[in-house]
């Protein structure tokens, strides 16, 4: 067996590695100064980095790496070296490190996390407010695309590439089996739960191991009564977790658990587990963004259950205080760019990729950030496809943010690990709130 402190050695070793590799690729320092967008000088072609946290196969490297090649086209000497970390927790931590020893390449990945803000509060992130403004680009984005990547003071540091919106995809035939309509409110979720049980089917299907899907299911009954103000009140210790909104959550996941909502063993169920789950049809409700629309709206999905598929959005709650077409619509991890590094070659690059990628990426399939572009619906594509594209581009200003963009990596690892024991019934939800008010405590300010 290697040693923790072995292992820890191997991995500083490696982000040392990185880090050097890095510092070799990334030229000259530009003026580190946020809000100079146009720095003066000439286009030098080199190679630039982009440090990401994206499937290496995925729609966005695919489009920016044709867009790349397509750049250095004209610019020869130019490339965009993309150094991948799929895997979250994993890339979080490299990004950390870099960032801790000033290493970070010229773009990097990151959330609208407290650690992005404080880099951005150093000045170590360039404006793209202000940059999108000086491109002129600001007014073809979608503004929730915008709003997600904004800071809680609205000041925007990072580049949306992607357009989801997240809904509760279900079997009509398991509902019609069960007698049971789409819930109009989270509170009618128990009754609906109990009622598919009763006919042998499991309910929901849920990722438990990754853990952020149970986080979604935390998030939306704040995000109903309290507006999405109060997870950015409970990060920054102005409102805890044993606030009403919080109570309330905690309380209605309690009940999904005493319902048997998710499958058994959903803590140790993976990403396409869960997903099988439904597309096998054992499963009748599967909540997940139109990111999986190739494997949910078009022939992909066996034929056994094709038909029957449908969505429904976030249902609301008695008093809500957000509207019925305000839901998660994300534009997932943004991509901010390095003050430090910043120079015209930086700009004139992106300048070149950000007009060109919502025709590319849009061409794939997917939902552009931007509304200037139609999605290319696929020829193997259902109706369902088509439905919901369309209701993503009719969505409300407020979205439901997801509470690990928000809170510290310590109390957010934590509410992970309580969420799993809550929905269990390992604990009471008054435990869980006074949990997680004493988490929010120690670590508040880190």
């Amino acid at each position: 067996m290697v040693s923790t402190s072995r292992r820890r050695g191997a991995l500083t070793a490696a982000l040392v590695s990185v880090a050097l590799t890095l510092t070799a690729c990334s030229g000259a320092a530009g003026s580190a100064d946020p809000t100079d967008v146009d720095p003066a000088g000439d286009v030098v072609p080199r190679e630039i980095s982009w440090l990401l946290s994206r499937p290496a196969d995925g729609g966005v490297i695919t489009a920016m790496q044709q867009i790349a090649d397509e750049y250095a086209e004209d610019h020869p000497g130019f490339s965009l070296n993309l150094i991948t970390t799929p895997d979250r927790p994993s890339y979080i931590q490299k990004y950390e490190t870099l960032a801790a020893a000033n290493k970070l390449p010229e773009l990097f990945d990151t959330d609208a996390t407290p650690f992005a803000q404080k880099l951005a509060d150093q000045g170590r992130m360039v404006d793209v407010g202000a940059l999108l403004d000086d491109l002129g680009l600001t007014g073809t984005y979608r503004e929730a695309a915008l709003n997600y990547q904004r800071f809680p003071d609205g000041a925007l540091h990072m580049v949306p590439f992607e357009y989801s919106s997240e809904y509760f995809w279900y079997n009509t035939e398991l509902f019609t089996q069960a007698g049971i309509a789409v819930p109009a409110t989270l509170d009618d979720f128990p009754a609906m739960c109990q009622a598919l049980r009763a006919e042998g089917v499991t309910p929901i299907a849920l990722d438990g191991q990754d853990q952020w899907p149970l986080e979604r299911y935390w998030s939306y009954y704040p995000f109903r009564q309290a507006g999405p103000d109060y997870v950015r009140a409970v990060a920054t210790g102005d409102a805890t977790f044993s606030d009403p909104a919080g109570q309330a959550a905690a309380q209605w996941l309690y009940d999904l658990g005493r319902a048997g909502c998710f499958q058994d063993g959903f803590s140790s169920t993976g990403y396409a587990d869960a997903q099988a789950l439904f597309t096998s049809g054992k499963a009748a409700v599967y909540n997940i963004g139109t990111w999986e629309l190739a494997n949910l709206a078009t022939d992909a999905l066996d034929e056994g259950v094709r038909d029957a598929v449908d969505f429904f959005t976030l249902p609301t709650t008695d008093g809500a205080v957000t509207d019925g077409n305000e839901f998660v619509t994300t534009s997932g991890i943004g991509m901010a760019v390095n003050a430090t590094t910043y120079d015209p070659l930086v700009r004139d690059f992106l300048a070149f990729a950000l007009e060109r990628y919502p025709e590319v990426y849009a061409a794939s399939g997917a939902l552009s950030p931007t509304t200037t572009v139609a999605t290319t619906v696929p020829d193997d594509a259902t109706p369902l496809y088509t439905k919901a594209v369309e209701q993503a581009e009719s969505v409300g200003s407020e979205i439901a943010v997801p509470w690990d963009t928000q809170l510290d990596p310590a109390t957010n690892t934590r509410l992970q690990q309580e969420l799993t024991l809550l929905v269990q019934g390992d604990i009471t939800p008054e435990e869980f709130t006074t949990t997680m008010d004493a988490s929010l405590a120690e670590n508040l300010g880190d």
